[in-house]
């Protein structure tokens, strides 16, 4: 699926793998934005999950006991030696964790975490630990790059803030699966195939990628779950001294941050999740919520891009549905015949690059002049260098043609907490009519993009499940109604399974909503982090 967050160029201060869908923010678009999840080939799903019935999601995620097992207690009463990290204000340190809690006994894995203290003035309120999103995402990175610098002051003021990375991602041990030249190949990999020959070219893209995962990770690629990650948080808490966790999770890390709260709630503090995710959907009902969501976003963005002269996708007058066919032939054309775009590695710019870079554009409209732009070049001067630049900001690959290993984590989460949307092309073809009458424009794409972990090396532990929490303190969850990546019916329905969550809602385009711009939301959020107040029930913000 395609949830991913990260720092998004903000107006105040800063701000779904390849293929892997669930990637629950765009990382950054080089103008200090957020990456999203995966779009040209593991488009999978947050954590992709099976096309099952309701009933699979009628059990509710159970509470683990109050008391920590003695097994654990080693490391719950672990000491952290902080130090000087190379980010001025920032300290670092390494946590130890087991990698597989039900053999504890068998091997650590380490985890890195950051943080700067609270800045005064006022009583200081404990630590608040930040999570991105994914899945994937640096939270470290994150707190580095803006969350501790960033936030609102009078946050910064009252509270450390805290980053660890998830286990398998960036400075935690991180998921290794694919050289840069391999992930060259898979992220140009044909998504929409046009008959057998390039169906079965993807599927052995999906394949590729999977077992270079099972080789490079093997051992780790059992151990990277999402309730796994969210009892290494519970261990941060207990070694940093907080009785209760307080957190702001964005996109997938709203996942992570109701699954922490349904698995010690009572230990859930003030717990933020931001562009929230319906844990009790399957994979297939996820995609189909992203596509939707897509849409929605594309529709605003032609709107407003249709009312400009620049527009390339056509002039005052046109609709956006034919703008979304304007872009549509643009991407069967590149589809045929890729175009230049000015890479130093050769590589040209062909359909998977191009949605790949304008399904990036899609997760805040401050990016929307610059898709504008990169489109006008590539439809009208055959330069396709500002879309193949999205896309890499998207994939977060530098100019060397390294990637990070947020695609890797992506797609290790995603096919580890749920079963596979789909387990073969034939499924895929069947559901296509669907997908595309729900987007145009990319409905296709995210579809196939929706079969890679049918390949996975590693059989899913989780499933679809509510979570409620019982017990837990109140919980403030956040929707936007036009959010691409994690669409607003995802909030409503997290809001109404958490027995304690009250829904904030932010009207407006954009994947996310805490300091986008809104100063309602944001005082809502402030206040409830430093009093403990909830939103007032049904408060919407614009």
């Amino acid at each position: 699926m395609y949830i991913r967050r990260a720092p998004r160029p903000a107006r105040s201060g800063r701000p779904i793998s390849s293929p892997s869908p669930f990637r629950t923010q765009p990382r950054s678009l080089r103008v200090g934005g957020v990456l999203l999840a995966a779009t040209a080939l593991l488009v999978s799903a947050c954590s992709s999950g099976s096309s099952t019935t309701a009933s699979t999601a009628d059990s509710a995620l159970a509470a683990l006991p109050s008391s920590t097992p003695s097994a654990l207690s080693p490391y719950y009463g672990q000491k952290l030696t902080w130090r000087t990290c190379g980010v001025p204000g920032f300290e670092c340190a390494t946590m130890k964790a087991p990698l597989d809690y039900a053999k504890p006994a068998s091997g650590d894995i380490r985890l890195a975490v950051s943080r700067k203290k609270a800045t005064g003035p006022g009583k200081r309120l404990g630590s608040l630990l930040v999570n991105p999103g994914g899945p994937g995402g640096s939270a470290v990175g994150y707190l580095q790059a803006y969350a501790g610098i960033g936030y609102p002051a009078e946050v910064r003021a009252r509270y450390d803030m805290v980053a660890v990375d998830p286990r398998g991602v960036a400075r935690s041990e991180p998921v290794e699966c694919l050289t840069g030249r391999e992930m060259d190949t898979y992220t140009q990999t044909d998504t929409t195939p046009d008959d057998v020959q390039e169906t079965d070219q993807l599927v052995d893209a999906y394949k590729q990628f999977a077992e270079g995962c099972g080789q490079r990770s093997p051992d780790l690629l059992r151990h990277v779950s999402t309730v796994e990650t969210a009892r290494d948080m519970d261990m941060l808490r207990a070694v940093l001294g907080d009785k209760k966790l307080t957190y702001v999770g964005a996109s997938y890390g709203t996942f992570l941050g109701a699954t922490y709260a349904g698995l010690f709630p009572d230990r859930a503090g003030r717990l933020v999740l931001d562009g929230a995710m319906d844990p009790s959907l399957s994979a297939r009902k996820l995609t189909e919520g992203q596509t939707a969501g897509f849409e929605t976003a594309f529709q605003s963005f032609a709107k407003d891009c249709v009312s400009r002269s620049d527009c390339p996708l056509g002039g005052t007058g046109t609709s956006a549905d034919q703008a979304g066919k304007n872009l549509k032939a643009f991407f069967q054309q590149l589809d045929a015949a890729p175009i230049p775009a000015g890479d130093a590695d050769g590589r040209e710019l062909g359909e998977a690059l191009a949605t790949t870079g304008v399904i990036a554009a899609m997760y805040d409209e401050a990016a929307w002049q610059q898709l504008r732009e990169a489109l006008t070049a590539a439809m009208k001067e055959k330069d396709g260098a500002g879309l193949l630049s999205l896309s890499d900001s998207y994939y977060e690959r530098d100019a060397d043609g390294r990637y990070a290993n947020l695609m890797f984590a992506n797609a290790a989460v995603n096919c580890l907490d749920l079963p596979a949307a789909f387990s073969r092309p034939d499924q895929v073809e069947k559901a296509l009519p669907s997908f595309e009458k729900m987007s145009p424009v990319f409905g296709e794409g995210l579809a196939w993009a929706s079969l890679n972990c049918a390949y996975w090396p590693v059989k899913p532990t989780g499933e679809p499940h509510r979570i409620e929490a019982k017990g837990a303190a109140p919980i403030l969850v956040v929707g936007t109604t036009r959010d691409p990546a994690t669409p607003y019916p995802w909030a409503q329905g997290l809001a109404s399974q958490l027995s304690s969550a009250t829904l904030l809602t932010y009207v407006g385009d954009g994947h996310t909503a805490y300091g986008r711009g809104s100063d309602c939301i944001d005082s809502t959020i402030n206040r409830y982090l430093l009093k403990g107040t909830p939103a007032t029930k049904g408060k919407r913000c614009s």
